[in-house]
Order: structure tokens, then C-alpha cells, then sequence
């Protein structure tokens, strides 16, 4: 990987900081919690590179569940760990003394947001209440959230949204978000603590790569697309017409890693909260004919009438996925488990409002994705580790 869009304070480019074929002498060392998602397992494929900025980088992975074949091969120390148990991450992260650098990529899902609001609270407290004692050369946190900050939790979403382009310094709307109460216990930790600092990150929808992730929208319009497949059936768009015809934007998952890694390590960048998307515009009637095309499918074209929804074309095929992994010997997984069609069906049933990156140029992170490109990159990826056919 290049990095030539990593520059500090003073515009020089960062050269990579181990070039030899000597043992490591770890410059950094990183907790990521949610190492399994969908920006975690970015972040653990990034931080061991040995041109990492900031780098060499020790890297440490917190998840939940036992660690998945697909992350094996990672150079991270995988600690499998609910933060939701205050002992439990008492007993398993107290003795990670040499942690510099802390990211929190994970969350918890509750049936309201009032209930999102104190699950993910308590998992953040509990964390840093293990982790701040313990960890005396912490320097860095960096929070992801997202773009729900600006435009409102599930629950109460859009009821008085902010007019796109979004940019960082708009005020919090008037509605219970867990992402606001986040950013309070981060705020109130970091005060705490003389020279600690944090960054905030607010990607969109997020193209990438992880069957665990409950955001996980690529994979589910692979899953949909296999099954079509499977049925000689038209890949049809079960989404608005905005949705079709408006412009849409998209965060990739390596880019939201480069950008948390440039704001842990970059004296420019810290304090701050960062919207992160690609850079670029899409529309869906045009992506829609590469899924098409990726998986050997009629392309449809937007429907007239009553909407389309994933919910209903998807209900009751957990036997026709259970055929399908079969037949193609996948990766064991149920529909389920990789198949998020209310987020789908809520992702395509609005006009997608757009964001702004220039306040990430403007202190020093000028990296980009091609949307297309990006989509087909995880795409491939899925199909590479046998998550899809």
C-alpha cells in the first residue's frame, strides 16, 4: 500500500518507518474493540503493514465471538471478550499495559434507540474504566460513529434533518442518539487525563468486507444477488426511485482505517471529529448493473408502483442460502447471519444526502476511493473467501 496521501502538519510526506529485515521494535501499540467488523478487520489488515504511519504497529483485537477463519490470518493478538461484562473485560484487557493507541469501532443494537443509547454507553464506560487505569501510555482514542449523527438515530430519523451537504461543526439535533452520548463519555475521559487526545469518525453507508458486521451492506446485496442467481430470477431493485436516480455516496472500509490511523498518529488532526467518505458520487441504476454483472444475473430496472422491499423477495429463503453455500462449499453461514435486509430496505428507500471531505483535506488527509472500484474490491473479496458464490 501506498500512503502517499498520509502528510503531517507541515505537508511532508511520512516514510515508512521500518525497512529492514530486523525484529520489530513496535513504535505503536493498538486496541482495536471490534476487530471482526467491518472497519475492524480493515484496521487489522492495515496496522501490521510495516509502512503503516506510525508504525511498526503491535496490534491487539477485541471481539466478542470466537476468532472467524476469515480473520486468521491477521497479525493481531485476538482477545475474544464481551465489553458488555465488566468483569469479564476487567479479567482479559487489565494486563494490556503497552497500549498506546485505543479504536473503538463496535457497537451494540437495541429494539429502540433509548435502548442503543444505554447499551452502548455501558460497553464504552466499562471499557475505559478498564482500559485508562491500566494503560499508562494511552495517547489516542478514536471513536467511529457515523452519519446518523446528522441525520438521526433509526427511530427518529430525518425528523429534522440538517440541509446536505453535511459538515462537522453542525449542532446535534434535538433526539435521543447513542452517538452523541459516545462522544460525551469520550469528551469526559479524555478531560480526565493530561496529553490524551481523540478524533471522531462519521462514515456513511460503509462498503467492505466482514460476514460478523451488522452493517454489512455489500454482503447483503451479494447474498440477494446469489439467490437470484440460484432462482433464474431478474435482479430486481427493491429501493426508491432517489434511490435509483439521485446521486449516492459511499465510505470504503480501508479508507475509513487510513483515515483513523492518520488522525491517531498526526499531530494536525487530533481533537477533532472528521466526516469519511469516498470523495465521489454514484447512482445506484448504474452500480446496479455491475452487481448484476458480477454474479451472472439479469439486470432489472427501477419499478413503477408499490415499492420493492428485501424483507418480503427475502422471506423464508434460509433453505434456498442453506442450497446454495452447500452446493457451492462456502464458508457455513445462515441468511441471517449475512443477510441485513432491514438495512438494505432502509438504505434504498431514501434520497441519500451527501457529506463533505473537506475538512479532512484542509488538515491533511487527502485520501480517496473510487466507489465503483471499491464496490467491485468487496465484492471480489467475498467471493475470494468464500462467503459468496
Amino acid at each position: 500500500m501506498s500512503w502517499w496521501w498520509y502528510s503531517g502538519a507541515d505537508g511532508a510526506a511520512r516514510k515508512p518507518l521500518n525497512q529492514g529485515n530486523g525484529p520489530l521494535n513496535y513504535q505503536s501499540v493498538a486496541l482495536v474493540v471490534g476487530i471482526t467488523g467491518i472497519v475492524g478487520n480493515s484496521l487489522a489488515e492495515i496496522l501490521p503493514r510495516p509502512d503503516t504511519p506510525g508504525g511498526p504497529w503491535k496490534v491487539y483485537g477485541v471481539a466478542r465471538r470466537p476468532r472467524p477463519q476469515w480473520n486468521a490470518n491477521h497479525h493481531v493478538e485476538y482477545i475474544q471478550c464481551d465489553i458488555s461484562n465488566a468483569e469479564e473485560t476487567e479479567s482479559k484487557l487489565s494486563g494490556l499495559k503497552d497500549v498506546t493507541h485505543l479504536f473503538y469501532v463496535t457497537w451494540g443494537s437495541g429494539s429502540s434507540e433509548a435502548e442503543n443509547c444505554e447499551i452502548n454507553s455501558k460497553m464504552f464506560k466499562i471499557l475505559l474504566n478498564c482500559i485508562l487505569p491500566n494503560a499508562p501510555k494511552l495517547q489516542h482514542i478514536c471513536l467511529q460513529t457515523g452519519k446518523k449523527h446528522y441525520m438521526g438515530s433509526f427511530d427518529v430519523f430525518m425528523v429534522a434533518p440538517h440541509d446536505p451537504p453535511y459538515t462537522e461543526d453542525l449542532p446535534r439535533l434535538d433526539a435521543p442518539n447513542f452517538y452523541y452520548n459516545l462522544e460525551d463519555i469520550l469528551f469526559e475521559t479524555v478531560a480526565k487525563k493530561d496529553g490524551l487526545t481523540w478524533s471522531v469518525h462519521r462514515p456513511g453507508v460503509i462498503f467492505g468486507f466482514s460476514p460478523y458486521s451488522m452493517m454489512n451492506f455489500i454482503c447483503t446485496l451479494c447474498v440477494y444477488a446469489s439467490i437470484c442467481k440460484h432462482e433464474g430470477a431478474v435482479l430486481r431493485f427493491p429501493g426508491i426511485k432517489e434511490a435509483w436516480t439521485s446521486y449516492f455516496e459511499a465510505s470504503d472500509a480501508d479508507l475509513i482505517a487510513e483515515q483513523e490511523i492518520w488522525a491517531a498518529v498526526d499531530p494536525n488532526a487530533k481533537n477533532e471529529a472528521f466526516n469519511c467518505s469516498n470523495g465521489d458520487v454514484f447512482k445506484w441504476k448504474n452500480l446496479w448493473k455491475v452487481l448484476a454483472e458480477k454474479f451472472g444475473v439479469e439486470c432489472g430496472e427501477f419499478e413503477e408502483g408499490e415499492r420493492l422491499k428485501f424483507v418480503e423477495l427475502m422471506k423464508d429463503k434460509g433453505s434456498v442460502w442453506d442450497e446454495i453455500v452447500k452446493q457451492n462449499n462456502l464458508v457455513p453461514t445462515k441468511l441471517e447471519g449475512v443477510g441485513d435486509w432491514w438495512l438494505a430496505d432502509h438504505t434504498l428507500g431514501i434520497e441519500y444526502p451527501l457529506d463533505t471531505m473537506n475538512k479532512s483535506k484542509e488538515h491533511g488527509f487527502l485520501g480517496f476511493r473510487n466507489s465503483k472500484s471499491s464496490f467491485v474490491h468487496w465484492i471480489e473479496k467475498l467471493k475470494a473467501s468464500k462467503i459468496v458464490p
